[in-house]
């Protein structure tokens, strides 16, 4: 025969259950409003530096490619860097090399974002054996960005031809080698660097041809220079309508400066108008400085194209 139940042990079980399950949900509360305000605190966007603003350094062996990470810190007290391939044009394959350029980043806390690669053909060439071993040559520049820790290495879509064929040729290329990278999870990234990649409309076109997800855009601010007329002026795209057009496809972003007002401001693009379109597309990565001025030098330019961006973002922020 059972005995009867113990009431008061049952409802003192119920309270103690109640009072468990209140503490939980009180904790996981606690723990939800500690995540919301992290995720506040996080930039609305990176910061990181193009070694192309160090090029006169570069050029004049006052800076190696090697060295590059650590000043990027040491100078600027940014951390993370993109490079650029002709700074060590015959490194791709120099394991060596790259293991002992990705230990001196790891070493002082820099992320490896990307590669820009030039000269290596061009990936939109009408003859489709030149098309071909453009492509090919990019390949070991995938591998090294892959060793490196980067998420995409920067190309260019050149070609020649009308409108319509020059976007067919230069999806080509950038098929064959978005499909090369895909396996090693680096990106294909289109820089808007002249001619008609130049052209928001024509450069999205492309994007649209190749519909790889790995295939995408590197919006630059400054290089919306598509040509030049008869009387030898420039030909620019709407930079805004550009930036704009890229950012659906974009996996990285350029801030380029040229000039500097005295109030900081850079004299060319509306910086706080171009950022806020970068965020409104949903970016919130790596935003690569690309110092291009003469005056002042490089390393001042750089202080103050990173100055320029801190203080737009936090007038976004608080907005």
């Amino acid at each position: 025969m059972q005995s009867p139940p113990n009431r008061r042990a049952n409802r003192r079980d119920f309270l103690a259950a109640t009072a468990a399950a209140t503490a939980g949900l009180s904790l996981g509360n606690m723990s939800m409003s500690e995540s919301q305000a992290a995720e506040n605190k996080k930039p609305l966007f990176k910061i990181s530096l193009a070694e192309w603003s160090l090029h006169r350094m570069l050029q004049a062996e006052k800076l190696k490619n090697i060295d590059f990470p650590s000043f990027t810190k040491s100078e600027f007290g940014i951390e993370a860097v993109e490079y650029v391939n002709q700074f060590f044009k015959d490194k791709a394959k120099d394991t060596a090399y790259l293991t002992d350029l990705k230990q001196r980043a790891a070493d002082v806390g820099v992320a490896n974002v990307l590669i820009m690669i030039d000269g290596e053909g061009h990936l939109g060439a009408p003859d489709e054996a030149e098309r071909l071993q453009a492509a090919e040559n990019h390949f070991p520049w995938v591998e090294a960005a892959k060793f490196l820790g980067c998420h995409s290495i920067r190309v260019n879509a050149h070609s020649e031809g009308s409108r319509e064929e020059q976007a067919k040729l230069a999806a080509d290329g950038l098929r064959k080698l978005s499909e090369f990278a895909a396996p090693h999870k680096i990106n294909i990234l289109v820089e808007n660097h002249g001619g008609l990649s130049s052209d928001g409309a024509w450069l999205t076109g492309v994007m649209n041809q190749v519909d790889l997800p790995n295939c995408g855009t590197l919006p630059d601010f400054g290089n919306f220079r598509t040509g030049k007329n008869e009387d030898g002026t420039d030909i620019w795209y709407d930079r805004y309508q550009g930036t704009a057009e890229l950012m659906p496809y974009a996996k990285a972003v350029s801030a380029k400066t040229n000039a500097f007002d005295e109030a900081g401001n850079e004299t060319q693009s509306d910086y706080l108008q171009l950022m806020k379109i970068v965020l409104d597309a949903g970016y919130h990565g790596h935003v690569g400085i690309e110092w291009e001025g003469e005056q002042p030098d490089e390393v001042e330019g750089i202080h103050m194209t990173k100055r320029l961006l801190e203080r737009v973002r936090d007038e976004l922020a608080s907005s």
